[in-house]
């Protein structure tokens, strides 16, 4: 057994979490953006591109994190 901490996983975790709350973050601005009297279409695809970039990111660090069950 090794006693070694694995930081990066923790690294990982805490990233993982940011993300989450980012992309969180993005969707209630977007909801908030998509009611505004003066919408902003391009501000709002931005937006929404930034926000599928960050679920992208957050599935590969999910399967980073999943353990490979072959080794």
């Amino acid at each position: 057994m090794s006693d070694k901490i694995d930081t990066e996983g923790f690294k990982r975790l805490r990233r993982l979490r940011e993300l989450r709350v980012e992309h969180s973050d993005l969707d209630r601005v977007i909801d908030h953006l998509a009611h505004a009297p003066e919408v902003d279409q391009l501000m709002i695809r931005r937006l929404k591109k930034r926000k599928l970039q960050i679920k992208d990111a957050i599935t590969r660090l999910e399967s980073q994190l999943i353990p490979d069950l072959n080794a």
